[in-house]
């Protein structure tokens, strides 16, 4: 089934769990998750504002504990995405790596939010890079 996204005042997109994502894996990038703040929708990329997770990639400042805390935060933005209502909203920005700033809402709560409370991210631009020992 065609992932179906509706969109309101030309800026919000909303989305269903009867769409699923899952983790991006190698080859083309279509729909999926690249970490708990970045993703890809319909082939178009998006990055997340407000706050920043662990990257899964080596050679990082954390090591492996990055590693195994950005697993877990990725694994936790697919869940929200996969059970609840997402609402998407652009900034009607572009980051300087093309990605699409948006704010990411599950249930109408800010994703972000959940991750930071959770221990699995950042306040962005301010906040302690944590996972970095």
């Amino acid at each position: 089934m065609r992932h179906r996204f509706t969109a309101l005042m030309f800026a919000t997109l909303v989305a269903t769990p009867a769409f699923p994502i899952d983790k991006c894996g190698r080859g083309q990038r279509v729909t999926c998750v690249i970490d708990g703040d970045t993703f890809w929708l319909d082939g178009v990329k998006y990055r997340t504002s407000g706050y920043d997770t662990p990257e899964p990639y080596s050679n990082i400042c954390g090591g492996q504990f990055e590693q195994q805390l950005a697993a877990r935060a990725i694994a936790r933005f697919i869940a929200l995405w996969n059970t609840t209502e997402i609402t998407i909203r652009r900034t009607g920005s572009v980051d300087r790596y093309d990605r699409n700033l948006v704010q990411v809402y599950s249930n109408g709560q800010d994703i972000g939010e959940i991750l930071i409370t959770e221990g699995l991210a950042r306040h962005w631009p301010v906040g302690h890079e944590f996972w970095c020992r």
